[in-house]
C-alpha cells in the first residue's frame, strides 16, 4: 500500500483546541514539507461559494478577515511555511463541508481538534470531529 500526502487541511474554528491543532498542523507540514490551508466553516447564505486566499495573496498582504483564520495564516508564515492558504467554506453541516471541500480539492490528510467531550454532553451536542472522521475519504489526525 502507497500512502500520497501531497497537502494538509487543517479546520480552525478559533476555539482553545484549535490553537493547539493550528500549531500542530504548522508543525506537520513543516516537517514532510508540504502545503497548508486552514479551514473555516461559516454558515450558508444562498449562492455563497468558498472564499480563498492562497500563497500569493497572503505574502502581497491580503488576509483573511476570520480571526480563525487569521491567526493560523500569521502563525504559519511566522513559522517560515510559504506554500499557505486560507478558506471561508459556507456551509450548514459543518463536518459535511470540511469533507467535501477536502475531496473536492484532493486533500490527502485533515487535521482538525476535538474537545473531548463524553457521555451525555457529547451526545447533545455531537462530535464533528468523530463525524469527520467517519466521512473522510482520507487520514484524519485529531488534536487534542
Amino acid at each position: 500500500m502507497t500512502v500520497t500526502m501531497d497537502k494538509i487541511l487543517c479546520a480552525t474554528d478559533g476555539s482553545p483546541t484549535s490553537a493547539k491543532t493550528v500549531a500542530f498542523a504548522i508543525e506537520l507540514a513543516q516537517r514532510l514539507a508540504l502545503p497548508l490551508s486552514f479551514l473555516t466553516v461559516v454558515s450558508i447564505e444562498e449562492g455563497e461559494k468558498p472564499t480563498i486566499w492562497d500563497s500569493a495573496a497572503l505574502l502581497a498582504g491580503s488576509l483573511p478577515v476570520d480571526k480563525s483564520l487569521l491567526i493560523g495564516v500569521e502563525q504559519a508564515l511566522k513559522a517560515g511555511l510559504r506554500r499557505v492558504a486560507a478558506v471561508r467554506a459556507p456551509g450548514s453541516e459543518i463536518a459535511k463541508t470540511i469533507v467535501d471541500y477536502a475531496e473536492k480539492n484532493s486533500y490527502h490528510h485533515i487535521v482538525m481538534g476535538s474537545a473531548g467531550l463524553t457521555g451525555a454532553k457529547r451526545f447533545l451536542i455531537g462530535s464533528v470531529a468523530s463525524d469527520v472522521v467517519n466521512l473522510a475519504h482520507c487520514p484524519v489526525t485529531v488534536v487534542r
